[in-house]
């Protein structure tokens, strides 16, 4: 395993190096390319003035003492004699512009997957117009270079004249309707419209003179023009009136056509966005979230301690032996034979895989458990009777030394760095001694619990340094609740990196109940706003929505963003039910059933795995689990459904189970200086201004039963109401956006609109009810008051 790793590291190392530049050497060969663009064009223009004079220096190139007359001198002169009279004449201006243009992607870091499609035109309209020249300015070869002219001369001797210009024009059409989406249509609507201007002109021009004539005669007539009477109301019409009667009878329109109207009109709607989301594209790339933080640098994998012994498991031949024949031997004192055993070493357990003789029942293996154990002088063993997808019986037996499984060994396996997942997860190795790697996006949420002691804390260390080993700061954050108060304050240090908090929260790491009940409610209402922008972008999921967004088919202006992903954790859920009860349950219920297509995913961790924590709505929602040593069968039940976690042997020992098989691992090790080290590598980084806003959520303690007076209402009261009224939308938020009002002024002005009667009392994670309709019946509202 060694020599794997030491084979895959040179690998990535070379990739690195040949397929990417960084920032200073994008913008040193940005420049050399814009000066060099530059230096061509003026040797290019020069060109035209000096040949003459530096045609007898082109061979002299090495003489010092010799000058040419170009603006550039020798480069200068051999540069252009080389492109302009070799090459393609007056055309070879245009690879100087594809020069200036690629050196300016670079200077300003420019996404380039445009550029390939300009240098592929370039190089066409180069030769089309090279060829062009010498057809045109056959007498004058300097013009077309000569690969221009002697193209030309080489297609005149095939096709003649007439030919090459037929080829010419074809040429032509090609570059204006590839390059230039040039179609016939659009020549026919440019005529059509200009004819119709001129005729309208005209028809004006003649109709002023009419009426400039009869005003010259009847000019002591008074002129009534009312546009509310009929026309005979106006003195001079009336004659023209009484020649020119028209009937205008109604024509019946047939719906079919209208609808086909319709259809036709939503469908070139589509197509037209489609077209400007190419556009774009190709002009901009696609949306990159992480270019805020561009420079951004992953955590190294020297970072992590290499805890254990660094060449794997150290196999001891002498127990397997002893083992197997205890195991072969107890069996046999109740006449059970075996046809065949296996073991299959790990880092804490051996599986040793035994094949009973033909009739023997699996149930009277499996009653013999505590013999086995009893034989065996062992912990605990677990008998799994029958391995799923095998036709054995497997019995896990502890190893007397266990092998500690480090977190570097597990973040350096080809498994993780290789994964093609969402939110990979890291969580150790298994009975076989392989890396274990899951997706917290398709769990979609995990609940861990264990007995004091046992490695939860460390779990969930391990589940977060595998997200920050893998993820950008605009991907993935986290809400940490930690009622313990003492596991999670090292990832204070990453708070504008990776964390999201509420808007008056002064701390990151959430540590009070109270906070909690705001927090997750304020959840729930991202998780409603962000399905409405699911909803108008008509996808199911936040992958599809990402990536929609990212190829520039969503608009910002009309509330579109990126979403990262975000990933709430609470270290000790008993403590929140013991205290908060159903104000806790029924977000952490809501969120388990809805959040997972929008991206929030939860992780739970509690000490005691009982029914009264974890209640049957919870459990439901919670396909994914790990159990780590519990002191009871009735805990084992209550966490997996099934017996086993009560056997294991502590220290990182677990069993995780996503709903149907159930597998043993050995939890990967990461010490809190480690994690001190990381939090301090990541911390020390350019990060965003402050950490990530969750929405504005008022608890019900923050409700008004106040009454304010008139004259100590908020000086912005007046356009507040008028902001609320017209949004017909009763939120804090909302004033605070649109008044840049801070979050505490903006929670008073919505008490003061409350006691006004403006909007109505708080309901929840929904937002106010507004009861003023309009912003005409506001005004009679606040005039009432004043009088």
């Amino acid at each position: 395993m060694a020599k794997k790793g030491r084979k895959s590291k040179p690998k990535s190392v070379k990739k690195g190096i040949s397929l990417r530049l960084s920032k200073q050497n994008k913008i040193i060969l940005g420049s050399l390319l814009i000066l060099l663009s530059i230096a061509l064009c003026f040797s290019f223009i020069s060109f035209y003035f000096t040949w003459q004079e530096d045609q007898s220096l082109l061979t002299e190139f090495a003489d010092r003492n010799e000058q040419a007359k170009n603006l550039l001198n020798k480069f200068g002169a051999s540069a252009s004699h080389f492109f302009m009279y070799k090459g393609f004449g007056v055309a070879t201006f245009v690879f100087p512009f594809l020069l200036c243009i690629t050196g300016l992607y670079l200077f300003l870091g420019i996404k380039g997957q445009g550029l390939l499609k300009k240098w592929i035109w370039g190089f066409i309209f180069l030769i089309w117009f090279s060829i062009a020249l010498g057809f045109f300015a056959n007498e004058q070869p300097l013009l077309a270079g000569l690969v221009g002219y002697e193209m030309n001369d080489f297609l005149q001797d095939y096709t003649g004249k007439i030919g090459v210009l037929l080829l010419l024009l074809f040429g032509l059409v090609f570059i204006l309707v590839r390059l230039f989406n040039f179609s016939p249509e659009e020549i026919g609507i440019f005529f059509r419209t200009k004819t119709a201007s001129l005729a309208s002109e005209f028809k004006n021009k003649k109709n002023d003179e009419t009426v400039e004539m009869q005003l010259s005669v009847e000019d002591d007539t008074p002129i009534v023009l009312d546009t509310y009477t009929h026309k005979e109301n106006i003195p001079h019409l009336e004659k023209e009136s009484e020649d020119n009667f028209e009937v205008a009878v109604p024509v019946e329109e047939d719906p079919k056509d209208n609808l086909a109207m319709e259809v036709e009109k939503i469908v070139e709607e589509k197509e037209e966005k489609k077209n400007i989301a190419e556009r774009l594209v190709d002009d901009f790339g696609e949306f990159d979230p992480t270019l805020e933080l561009g420079n951004y640098k992953f955590p190294t994998i020297e970072l992590l301690d290499q805890h254990g012994v660094t060449g794997g498991i150290t196999i001891n031949q002498k127990e397997l032996e002893e083992n197997k024949n205890r195991i072969v031997e107890t069996l046999k004192n109740y006449k059970i034979g075996i046809a065949q055993i296996k073991a299959t070493i790990g880092p804490t357990v051996t599986l040793y895989e035994i094949v009973p003789e033909a009739g023997v029942r699996i149930s009277r293996i499996k009653n013999l458990e505590d013999d086995i154990a009893l034989s065996l002088a062992a912990l605990g063993i677990r008998i799994i009777a029958p391995i799923p997808g095998k036709g054995t019986i497997g019995i896990e037996v502890p190893n007397k030394n266990a092998t500690v499984v480090s977190m570097r060994s597990v973040i350096a396996s080809s498994k993780f760095q290789k994964a093609e997942m969402q939110l990979p997860i890291a969580f150790g190795k298994t009975i076989s001694n392989e890396t274990f790697v899951v997706d917290l996006a398709k769990m979609p949420h995990l609940l861990m619990a264990g007995a004091t002691g046992q490695g939860k804390s460390v779990g969930l260390n391990a589940v977060i340094t595998s997200l920050l080993y893998k993820k950008h700061p605009a991907e993935v954050k986290f809400i940490l609740v930690d009622p313990k108060k003492v596991e999670l304050t090292l990832y204070n240090k990453i708070e504008r990196h990776f964390l999201a908090k509420l808007p008056d929260s002064e701390e990151a790491i959430i540590t009070d109940n109270t906070k909690v009940i705001n927090t997750l409610n304020s959840l729930c209402i991202e998780m409603d706003n962000r399905y409405e922008l699911l909803k108008s972008a008509m996808v199911r999921n936040i992958k599809e929505y990402n990536a929609k967004f990212k190829t520039r088919k969503l608009n910002p202006h009309d509330g579109h963003k990126f979403l990262p992903y975000i990933v709430l954790v609470i270290d000790e859920f008993a403590d929140l039910i013991m205290t908060a009860g159903k104000e806790v349950e029924t977000p952490i219920a809501r969120l388990a059933q809805l959040a997972r297509a929008i991206g929030i995913h939860l992780i739970i961790a509690t000490q005691r795995p009982s029914v009264n924590v974890i209640t049957g709505i919870i459990k439901a929602n919670f396909p994914a689990r790990i159990a780590f040593r519990v002191t009871s069968k009735i805990d084992s039940r209550t966490i997996l459904d099934s017996q086993g976690a009560d056997q294991l042997i502590g220290r990182g020992d677990m069993l995780f189970t996503q709903g149907n098989d159930v597998t043993r691992l050995q939890c990967a090790f990461v010490d809190t200086p480690e994690v001190a080290k990381i939090t301090e590598y990541i911390g020390s980084q350019r990060a965003y201004p402050h950490a990530h806003e969750l929405p504005e959520y008022v608890g019900e303690d923050s409700g008004t039963s106040i009454d304010y007076e008139i004259q100590d209402r908020d000086a912005m009261f007046r356009e507040a109401a008028e902001v609320i009224v017209t949004a017909q939308q009763g939120s804090a938020s909302l004033i605070q956006r649109k008044l840049k009002l801070g979050y505490n002024r903006a929670g008073r002005i919505i008490d003061q609109l409350e006691a006004a009667g403006i909007v109505g009392p708080f309901e929840g994670s929904k937002a106010r009810q507004v009861l003023v309709s309009d912003i005409y019946a506001l005004d009679q509202l606040l005039n009432n008051e004043s009088n």
